[in-house]
């Protein structure tokens, strides 16, 4: 993961911000990509909105990618170019909450932020909410007890973060060994089957992309990449209906993706 040997924050940023929701296997090649086009802040701020969306095409919830660049042109504005270390000036800049934030932090500085991702939520449920089964038999082989044993539902993350905490004073691993260590150990459990985030009193359901809201709001922009188009047009060349196109096209103005000149709507600027 190339992004594990550099502590440059606008690198890390950029890996954060990609892994949101999505694999790691499948960011490896746009991460790379997009360096490559915007090798720091400074470019990345000063690019057209279209050449960095069509970077990102493909990778999916394109609105991380305005947001990224949104943060990027307020380091340039306020910072030179450069990201703030504390976590309360990261979470200041547009798109940039409080995990992102921690996680700049940590991986960038070594400083010892609490956090919580998937993976470390994954490990701390497999290995400290558990319930042993009901007549438990005294002397019973402890590797037995465990292996049958039962997780507790609805775990905060507050409750987690607390135990994070605790592990974080206690390693000797530096803060961005430790992230590292966690978050690989989780991605492991998961590949052997292990999945509880259902566990999670946070769990909400991923919805199904085909036919959905996001996938015609991407289709939008990759139509816009080609030219700008009026409403008849998207609808025409999308297949949709003009209240199904009308909606996306107010949200992605919302999100300050689009500009409309006449009756024509292209990227913004």
């Amino acid at each position: 993961m190339p992004w594990r040997n550099t502590s440059d924050p606008y690198k890390i940023l950029v890996s954060e911000v990609m892994l949101q929701q999505t694999q790691v296997e499948r960011v490896l090649p746009f991460y790379k990509n997009f360096l490559k086009e915007f090798p720091n802040a400074k470019a990345l701020a000063k690019a057209p909105l279209s050449k960095v969306l069509k970077a990102w095409q493909g990778l999916g919830y394109n609105r991380r990618a305005r947001y990224l660049q949104l943060s990027a042109q307020a380091a340039v504005k306020q910072y030179k170019g450069r990201f703030p270390k504390k976590v309360s000036a990261l979470e200041e800049l547009p798109g940039i909450g409080p995990y992102t934030a921690r996680a700049v932090a940590a991986f960038a500085h070594n400083s010892p932020e609490v956090l919580i991702e998937t993976n470390i939520r994954t490990v701390f449920l497999y290995f400290c909410y558990r319930k042993p089964p009901k007549n438990v038999l005294q002397g019973k082989d402890e590797r037995e007890l465990y292996s049958t044993s039962k997780h507790f539902s609805g775990v905060s993350d507050a409750e987690i973060l607390s135990l994070v905490a605790e592990a974080l004073k206690k390693t000797k691993l530096e803060p961005r060994e430790f992230y590292a260590a966690l978050m690989d150990y989780g991605a492991y459990l998961k590949k052997k089957g292990i999945k509880l985030n259902k566990q999670s009193k946070h769990y909400v359901k991923q919805s199904k992309f085909e036919g959905s809201a996001r996938q015609l709001r991407g289709a939008i922009l990759r139509e816009l990449l080609k030219k700008p188009q009026t409403k008849a047009e998207l609808r025409k060349n999308l297949s949709h209906s003009a209240g199904e196109v009308e909606r996306e096209l107010e949200r992605l103005g919302k999100e300050g993706m689009l500009k409309k000149d006449k009756r024509r709507f292209g990227l913004a600027d």
